[in-house]
C-alpha cells in the first residue's frame, strides 16, 4: 500500500495499525488534541476527526500533543529524507546532528549553500515545519528520554537537551506532552523508572534505538567485528549476543557508546537495538544517537529495499534468506574515509601514534581516532596525507549535510585515491544507498538500492562482480 497517494490510504494504515508507516507520517485527532504514530494501539478515531502530518514537528506546530501511549516522538526517522540527496534531505540530517542547536538557522543555511529564507521555505513546504520547529521537536524528545531514563536534575536536563533556558524547556514540554517535566518523569515505564533511580551520570544513558521492519543484525555486527580498530572499537560476546563498543569525538566532548546485537530483531513489525551512552557532556546526546543510527542504518525502509531487490531472479533467494539486511554507515565520516584508504592495520598504528588518549580507559577502549588535522600535520605524504589535508581544510566535506556528488568530485581530485576507496566512502560515510561496484556493470533493476544488493551478495559469500 502506497500511503503517499491519498489520505484515505493513510487512514487505512491507521485502521490496520500498520507499523510499516511509523515515521513515514503522523496522524492527529481533532477531538482529543493528540497526535500519534500509525501503529498506535488506541481505539481508531473517526475519519472526519483525523488530520495527517509529514512530521511530528508539523503536528506540534498545529497545536497537537504527543500521545503518551504510542510515543510518536520515538519512531524511526523518515527513510525518505534519510536517503534523499537534495537540500531537504541534507537539511534534515544536519538538524538531526544538532547543527541548529549549535549554529542556529544561519549556520544550517550556510552549510547547505542557501539563504535562511530559502531553507525555511523548502522545509516548510515539504515537511510542514521549518528548521526551528524541527529542532524544537528533537529537543523535546531528548528531554523526555533524559527525564525518563536518568535521575539528573531538571535544570541539567534542560540545558543538556539544547534549551536556552529552563523556562523555555518547561514551556516546550508542556506544549508537546501536556505535562510538566515532573509529570513526564513520573509517567515513565516501570523499566525506565527503576533504571533511572539506580543510574548515575557515570553509568551512562540507556536507550532503545528504534527501527522499522525486520532488522538482520548478524551481518552488521559481522562487518563491525571484522573492521574493528583496536583502541577505538571492540566487540565481545558470541554471534547473536554480541556487544559493540566504541569511542566518539563529539561537538562538546567525547563519548563511549555500546550497542547490543539482538538475535530476535527480524520481526516484520519493527523493533529496536539496546544501547548505552557514556558522555562527558550531555549536550552531545542527540548528536551521538543520530550517528549511531547512521552507523547501524536504522532509518532505512526494508520494505522498499526488499520489494525491489526481491524481484530480481538472482537476488530473490538472498533477500528471502535475509530480510531486513542493512547497509551500515559510519559513526564518524572522516574516520571512515581515513580507514578506507589506510586499511585496518595502518589505522591501528595511527591510533597508537596520534590518537587522543581517554582520560580513563574503558576496557579495550583507550583512544579517540586521530582528527584529520593531526594526521595531515604528522604524516603529510602520500594518498593518506593528501586526503587528511583535504578533510582538514574543508576541501572534502563528509558531514551529515554534505552534497554526495560534490564530495565524490572532491575525493576524485585527491591524488592517489582509487575507485574502491571512493566507492566505500560514498556508501558508508555519505550513506548513499545506490553505489555500484567500481568497474562493474550491474542490472538496472537493482537501482536505487545497489549498496544493499552488494551487501546481500557479500553476506551470501557470492562474487560481487556481476557484469552482464
Amino acid at each position: 500500500m502506497d500511503v503517499t497517494q491519498d489520505e484515505d490510504s493513510r487512514y487505512e494504515a491507521v485502521r490496520s495499525r500498520d507499523g510499516r508507516f511509523d515515521g513515514v507520517f503522523f496522524f492527529a485527532v481533532e477531538t482529543t488534541g493528540i497526535y500519534c504514530r500509525p501503529s498506535c494501539p488506541a481505539v481508531t478515531p473517526k475519519r472526519r476527526n483525523v488530520r495527517f502530518y509529514p512530521t511530528a514537528a508539523a503536528a506540534q506546530g498545529s497545536g497537537f500533543r504527543a500521545c503518551r501511549r504510542c510515543r510518536p516522538d520515538a519512531v524511526p526517522g523518515s527513510a525518505e529524507w534519510n536517503v534523499r540527496a537534495d537540500a531537504v534531505g541534507r537539511a534534515v540530517r544536519l538538524i538531526g546532528d544538532g547543527v541548529v542547536d549549535r549554529e542556529g538557522v544561519a549556520g544550517l543555511a550556510a552549510r547547505l549553500g542557501y539563504s535562511a529564507r530559502q531553507v525555511q521555505r523548502q522545509l516548510t513546504a515539504e515537511l510542514g515545519a521549518g528548521p526551528v520547529a524541527l529542532a524544537r521537536a528533537q529537543r523535546a524528545h531528548t528531554a523526555r528520554v533524559l527525564l525518563q531514563t536518568t535521575g539528573l536534575p531538571v535544570t541539567e536536563i534542560a540545558f543538556a537537551a539544547g534549551f536556552a533556558s529552563v523556562r523555555q524547556f518547561n514551556d516546550t514540554v508542556r506544549a508537546v506532552y501536556a505535562a510538566t517535566p515532573s509529570d513526564l518523569r513520573a509517567a515513565a515505564p516501570a523499566r525506565d523508572r527503576e533504571g533511572a533511580r539506580a543510574a548515575t551520570p557515570s553509568a551512562g544513558i540507556p536507550l532503545r534505538l528504534a527501527h522499522r521492519g525486520p532488522y538482520r543484525a548478524g551481518p552488521v555486527f559481522d562487518l563491525l567485528e571484522a573492521e574493528a580498530v583496536a583502541g577505538v572499537e571492540e566487540i565481545s560476546g558470541v554471534p547473536g549476543r554480541r556487544l559493540y563498543r566504541r569511542t566518539l569525538r563529539l561537538p562538546y566532548g567525547t563519548g563511549i557508546v555500546a550497542v547490543e546485537e539482538r538475535a530476535g530483531t527480524t520481526r516484520s513489525g519493527g523493533g529496536w537495538l539496546d544501547a548505552r551512552l557514556h558522555l562527558t557532556d550531555l549536550r552531545d546526546l542527540t548528536t551521538s544517537v543520530q550517528r549511531l543510527r547512521r552507523l547501524f542504518d536504522l532509518d532505512a525502509d526494508p520494505y522498499a529495499v526488499d520489494e525491489r531487490l526481491g524481484a530480481d531472479p538472482r537476488l530473490a533467494p538472498l533477500v528471502a534468506a535475509r530480510p531486513g539486511l542493512r547497509s551500515p554507515g559510519a559513526a564518524d565520516p572522516d574516520e571512515l574515509a581515513v580507514r578506507a584508504v589506510a586499511g585496518r592495520a595502518e589505522a591501528e598504528r595511527l591510533v597508537r601514534s596520534y590518537g587522543t588518549a581517554l582520560d580513563t580507559p574503558c576496557g579495550g577502549l583507550t583512544h579517540l581516532f586521530p582528527a584529520p588535522a593531526v594526521l595531515a600535520e604528522a604524516e603529510p605524504h602520500g594518498p593518506l596525507g593528501a586526503l587528511t589535508a583535504a578533510l582538514a581544510a574543508g576541501a572534502v566535506r563528509l558531514d551529515a549535510g554534505a552534497d554526495r556528488d560534490e564530495a565524490v568530485r572532491a575525493l576524485l581530485d585527491v591524488p592517489g585515491l582509487d575507485a574502491r576507496a571512493v566507492a566505500a566512502v560514498r556508501t558508508r560515510a555519505l550513506g548513499d544507498p545506490d553505489v555500484g561496484p567500481p568497474g562493474e556493470t550491474v542490472p538496472d533493476t537493482w537501482r536505487p538500492w545497489r549498496s544493499y544488493a552488494l551487501n546481500h551478495l557479500r553476506a551470501a559469500g557470492e562474487r560481487v562482480g556481476v557484469t552482464r
